[in-house]
């Protein structure tokens, strides 16, 4: 690690420092109740604070790294828009990994993996950081710092005690503040201050991240030793084969022989269909290993073997193209005969992506691998804000609507654990069908009394439309319900 840090940053400025504390006394006042705008609301002053460490330390922003910070904010707007917790938690996981990547400006594999490890690594010397220059600035009598901070302190005094005068004089002043202002009570306190501890840390280690960086791109795997070209070349050539074999008889299957390889397996559709979706997603996860393997293996002796790696991976790819393909037409129709679920839905995006993969590793074999892993690291990034923005459960309640339209069918009790972001496709269901699908959501949202700044427009979405029309359904209707839409 000794090798790999540079010089200690220098003394922390005041605009980091005052950056750093509004992260810390917005994070305490809207982190309490949940993520939507909050979060992204957190996130800016958080940014401001590595900005100002990394412009001090003479840092200047490159175009990837305007692109991580883009993607990264743009990745927070997920919980804004959707309610559904799960591809909001992968929103949030990559947005802190894309910040991770534009503090520290990694290019390698190596440096892509071990950013976010060096981010968490640096939270005890951002806070070790701050202390020291908080403590010379205070100190210092010739530094405006302490008395900001005392004047901070006796504004918010004064703003606690009249504030609290005026909402206990006027009901409607009470009601003004208390929708602008989130909920203090003294039972919250020991959160309160976990999460301002949080948020300076964080923000903390942010800067100190931009202002003195890892160089995880240092860190090189040992090389392997290159192999002959026909011991390197034969078993991928047999490999080559194999795929090109089972490709055939995919096409043939693709065009419109599915009746007769049922005919021959003994298989229904469906399962036809489910066993070899999650088979054809193994291969392709493998594809890449052997990739992987075979150009640390690979010969390196001239142009010549240049060629030969570049043609036999080539064929390769294009091959496990047809694969992917293959899994994604199996999926779908898994998907016709018993409807679309989270599982369904995510898995088959990995697939997609594995895909975009196996393209950007034939586009780098043609123009160079330099930039292959922030592309490979973009793509996916973009692939999880795709996936949010698309929002998964809508799209869920939205195709199992049409399947009931045309099969009469519907699993009920499946669509009634959607979150919010379902209720608009979920609302064109007939009576009493559609409210039992929405009984659940309906009952949460009932309960939930979340701030504006933990709200998500799904949310706000879905209680206009359950206003607009109430649900309406007893506990027989449904059972009958359930019962008449089951799959069979």
């Amino acid at each position: 690690m000794a090798a790999l840090r540079g010089d200690p940053p220098a003394a922390i400025r005041a605009a980091t420092l005052w950056a750093v504390l509004a992260t810390g006394v917005l994070s305490t006042l809207l982190l309490g109740d949940g993520i939507g705008l909050n979060l992204l609301i957190v996130a800016l002053p958080a940014s401001l604070a590595a900005y100002y460490a990394a412009e001090q330390a003479g840092r200047r922003a490159r175009p990837w790294t305007l692109l991580w910070g883009v993607g990264g904010v743009a990745l927070l707007v997920v919980p804004v828009l959707r309610d559904a917790a799960w591809p909001s938690f992968l929103a949030v996981a990559t947005a802190f990994g894309l910040g991770a990547l534009a503090l520290h400006g990694s290019r390698t594999w190596a440096g892509i993996a071990l950013s976010a490890v060096g981010l968490v690594e640096a939270v005890p010397r951002g806070l070790v950081w701050g202390w020291r220059g908080l403590r010379a600035r205070t100190g210092d009598t010739s530094s405006r710092v302490g008395p900001a901070l005392r004047v901070f302190g006796v504004t918010a005094g004064l703003l606690l005690v009249f504030g609290a005068l005026f909402s206990a004089a006027d009901a409607a002043f009470a009601d003004l503040l208390g929708s602008l202002v989130p909920d203090t009570s003294p039972s919250d306190g020991p959160m309160h201050l976990l999460l301002l501890a949080a948020g300076l840390a964080g923000a903390l280690g942010a800067a100190y991240t931009a202002a003195a960086p890892v160089k995880w791109d240092k860190v090189s795997p040992t090389p392997w030793r290159a192999r002959g070209r026909a011991e390197w070349a034969l078993p991928l050539l047999v490999l080559n084969a194999l795929f090109a074999a089972f490709n055939a008889v995919q096409l043939a299957v693709l065009f419109g022989g599915y009746d007769a390889v049922l005919d021959k397996t003994g298989l229904s559709y469906a399962r036809y269909a489910r066993q070899g979706f999650w088979h054809l997603l193994l291969a392709t996860l493998l594809v890449l290993v052997v990739i992987v393997v075979a150009l640390r293996w690979a010969p390196r002796g001239g142009p010549r073997d240049r060629a030969l790696v570049r043609g036999v991976l080539g064929t390769l790819c294009v091959l496990t193209l047809v694969v992917v393909a293959s899994a994604v037409r199996r999926m779908d129709m898994y998907v016709e005969a018993y409807g679309l679920t989270r599982l369904r839905i995510s898995v088959v995006t990995v697939e997609l992506w594995l895909g975009v993969v196996i393209l950007l590793i034939m586009a780098a074999g043609v123009w160079g691998a330099r930039w292959l892993p922030r592309a490979v690291a973009a793509s996916a990034a973009f692939g999880v804000l795709a996936f949010g923005l698309v929002s998964p459960d809508a799209l869920i309640a939205e195709r199992n609507a049409e399947r009931y339209e045309e099969t009469g069918r519907l699993d009920l009790q499946y669509v009634r654990e959607l979150s919010a972001d379902a209720v608009p496709a979920l609302d064109s269901l007939p009576e009493p069908l559609r409210s039992c699908a929405l009984q659940v959501i309906d009952e949460d949202l009932r309960y939930e009394d979340d701030p504006w700044h933990a709200t998500s427009l799904g949310v706000v979405r879905a209680r206009a439309v359950l206003k607009n029309r109430p649900v309406k359904a007893t506990w027989e209707q449904c059972q009958e319900a359930a019962h008449a839409t089951a799959y069979r």
